[in-house]
C-alpha cells in the first residue's frame, strides 16, 4: 500500500482507536493479527453497503451511510476519500485507502499488526500506510451487509 499522509483538501481523516478491548470487526479470521488484506475486505463490504444505487461511486447523499454504519467513520468526510476531487468516491478511492490503524501499529511495515506490535504502544505513528482504521461494530453494521 502506498504511504499515507495528512488528509487532502482539508478533509478530516477518521480517527484511529487504540484498540482498548476486543478484536476489530475486520479481523476476519479472528487470529488477533490485522492485515491489509482484511482491511480491504472490510472496506469493500462497507462500500457495497453504502453504494445504494450500485453505480460504483459514493455520492454526497450516500456517504452518510458510512458514518452511521461504523463509529470509526462518524466524523469522516467524503473529501478525505475523494482523491480526484470530483465530488464522489470511487470504489478504488475508498477500498484502496490505507488503514491508519495499520500505519500506526505496524512497526515492521509488513502490512500486519500483531498482538506484540499492539503491546508495543503508540508513542508515535510508525512509518507506513496512513488512512482510516479503528474498532468497528457500531450501528449494527455487521448484520447489514
Amino acid at each position: 500500500m502506498p504511504p499515507g499522509g495528512p488528509a487532502q483538501g482539508g478533509a478530516t481523516p477518521p480517527r484511529v482507536d487504540p484498540l482498548p478491548d476486543g478484536p476489530l470487526i475486520w479481523d476476519y479470521d479472528r487470529d488477533g493479527t490485522y492485515t491489509c488484506d482484511e482491511w480491504k475486505r472490510y472496506m469493500e463490504q462497507l462500500f457495497r453497503f453504502a453504494d445504494q444505487n450500485r453505480n460504483g461511486f459514493l455520492s454526497a447523499s450516500e456517504f452518510p451511510a458510512i458514518r452511521r454504519a461504523e463509529r470509526t467513520f462518524a466524523q469522516a468526510e467524503l473529501g478525505y476519500f475523494d482523491d480526484d476531487h470530483d465530488g464522489k468516491v470511487s470504489r478504488s478511492e475508498f477500498v484502496d485507502k490505507p488503514s491508519r490503524f495499520i500505519g500506526q501499529y505496524d512497526k515492521n511495515a509488513d502490512c500486519k499488526v500483531t498482538a506484540a506490535e499492539l503491546k508495543g504502544g503508540t508513542s508515535s505513528p510508525s512509518p507506513g500506510p496512513g488512512g482510516p482504521g479503528g474498532r468497528g461494530g457500531a450501528g449494527g453494521f455487521g448484520a447489514k451487509f
